[in-house]
């Protein structure tokens, strides 16, 4: 449980504040430091590009596991301090690219070496903690920044209590982190591409993109609704919960309907809950769409790792990082794309109907003849 409960806080900071962070802070970050819509986009994207960039690089090279894992958990909370600093739009996109690359070295790293040590233990539940943390995090981070719109504090302020926070969990956990994890070991031999392969991939990109924009993009809708940030910053928490929840009890779905069929069931799900502020406008179609988006997001990253196991066996490492590269393509793709329809005069409502359409063709893809 030790270990378990040490990677939930290193992938709550990783995620919760390393990645989505930035999500519940934009709209303070519009009120006070006159950041734009399509500028948070850029910064979102940058944010994507550090990620991608930090898995390729975890991929690339051998490291110390719990060496990297309290690296990476450092410069989190350094670069999410930064952002206090007015050091101006150029400076917030390195830090946010820096985050983003130390957020994907923990989580590569802390799943590799908390599943090593709990794996043989035979206790699924335990793995669901772990995951838990992604959902925990965003939890955290949103109830933090909805306490401080209510006490109408400055976005400064809300970077300065998150970049301590991080400082602090990672202070707590490193003596956890002590020994080194070796790397799986995959085949050697040529690894021929088949279309059941092509078709994970183009789903799990798929779902990138379809997720990103309401998981960049839900607080700033919710505004927009309901100007009263008490009721409007709990949108993201409400995301994080349903994250939280629906990785605990991914386990007994996928022995019911098997892990392509949650994989499918969850992304039209999703799809689902991406159109529901069109069609339902107001905070119902927020609410639906942050407790749909938020309940399969981290379930179709569970269920779509394993199924690459079942597909691609002794090539499962190679197929599983076509798939997050692909995932990592479209959560750039995604909020540079609402940066665009913005800039030409468009609305959230084409982004969000085009990404449905994506997740739905995606599912699709997964379907066996």
């Amino acid at each position: 449980m030790r270990i378990a409960l040490a990677g939930l806080a290193a992938l709550a900071v990783a995620m919760g504040i390393g990645r989505f962070a930035f999500t519940p802070i934009l709209p303070m970050m519009q009120q006070d430091a006159g950041l734009s819509v399509a500028g948070g986009g850029w910064l979102a994207s940058a944010n994507y590009l550090g990620y991608l960039a930090g898995a390729l690089w975890a991929g690339a090279m051998r490291a110390n596991a719990a060496t990297a894992i309290r690296a990476g958990l450092a410069v989190i909370g350094a670069a999410t301090l930064a952002m206090a600093l007015d050091a101006g739009f150029a400076a917030w996109a390195l830090l946010r690219f820096i985050a983003g690359v130390a957020s994907a070295w923990v989580l590569i790293q802390t799943s590799a070496w908390c599943l090593e040590r709990l794996a043989p233990l035979g206790r699924p539940v335990l793995a669901g903690v772990l995951f838990a943390g992604v959902g925990a995090g965003i939890i955290a981070a949103g109830i933090l920044c909805a306490i401080l719109m209510a006490m109408q504090a400055s976005s400064a302020s809300a970077w300065l209590v998150l970049g301590l926070a991080s400082l602090a969990v990672t202070a707590v956990v490193q003596r956890i982190f002590h020994s080194a994890t070796e790397r799986a070991k995959t085949s050697s031999e040529p690894h021929r591409w088949t279309w059941a392969q092509a078709r994970l991939v183009l789903a799990y990109g798929a779902y990138g993109l379809g997720y990103i924009i309401p998981a960049t993009f839900l607080p700033i809708m919710a505004r927009a609704v309901v100007s009263d940030p008490k009721v409007f910053g709990w949108a993201w928490p409400l995301f994080g919960a349903a994250a939280v929840l629906s990785t605990l009890g991914v386990a007994l779905l996928s022995g019911r309907h098997g892990n392509r069929g949650v994989w499918i069931g969850s992304q039209l799900a999703m799809a689902l809950g991406v159109a529901a502020p069109v069609f339902w406008p107001g905070i119902g179609g927020i609410v639906l769409a942050a407790l749909c988006v938020g309940g399969t997001f981290v379930v179709i990253t569970m269920v779509g790792l394993q199924e690459a196991r079942s597909v691609a066996g002794a090539h499962a490492a190679r197929l599983m990082a076509a798939m997050t590269a692909a995932f990592a393509a479209g959560q750039i793709i995604g909020p540079l794309s609402v940066s665009l329809l913005l800039s030409a005069g468009g609305g959230f409502s084409t982004a969000l109907l085009s990404a449905c359409a994506v997740l739905v063709a995606g599912a699709l893809l997964l379907v066996r003849r």
